[in-house]
């Protein structure tokens, strides 16, 4: 018995979808798909065979998620954002193995934003709507345009920082060390 929700118009060939997971109308997912927990996949998603999505992601509508992706928890990815696993595309010629991206803890990716093969989205980074990134998001960092460039840090919460590394929304302090971002105890 399955312990998540299917939508009837939803094809899912995986056995391997995680508890309160719902899938919504014309969402695809291939057999060798894995899912966590508690995701939102919504109407016309696609998601291949080597792809792994963590628990408590949302998928929003026109995402389509290709072999090689890694997605971990608590990640949002908005409408119609893109991702590649090919960096040399021909049609009919596939490589022996696709380049891994790796979108990670609570990173969320705007709208329409396009991702490159091969790398990595920092924890709790932020990517604008329509963004094309062409490399490496480090932790808690905001990025947008095109090519994607660094714009400021982020809270965990999603809300810009100050010039001073403080949080308007909740208040908390950080501080840069090594060029990356680390919260005041």
């Amino acid at each position: 018995m399955e312990n998540y929700f299917k939508h009837p118009n939803a094809l899912v060939e995986s056995t391997h979808i995680g508890k309160d997971t719902r899938v919504w109308a014309f969402a695809h997912i291939l057999p060798g798909a894995v899912i966590g927990e508690n995701c939102n996949i919504n109407d016309h998603t696609f998601i291949e065979n080597d792809v792994v999505i963590g628990n408590n992601v949302t998928v929003k509508s026109g995402v389509y998620i290709w072999d090689g992706i890694r997605i971990e928890d608590n990640v949002f990815l908005g409408p119609n954002a893109t991702f590649t696993n090919d960096l040399r595309p021909r049609s009919k010629q596939y490589p022996e193995k696709f380049a891994e991206t790796y979108i990670r803890n609570g990173a969320s990716i705007g709208a329409n934003a396009t991702i490159i093969a091969g790398i990595e989205i920092g924890e709790f980074a932020m990517i604008g709507a329509g963004a094309v990134v062409t490399r490496d998001v480090p932790d808690q960092t905001l990025w947008y345009g095109n090519p994607a460039k660094f714009k400021g840090y982020v809270c965990k919460c999603g809300e810009k920082l100050s010039q001073d590394k403080m949080c308007l929304r909740c208040n908390k302090k950080y501080e840069l060390i090594n060029e990356k971002i680390g919260e005041l105890s």
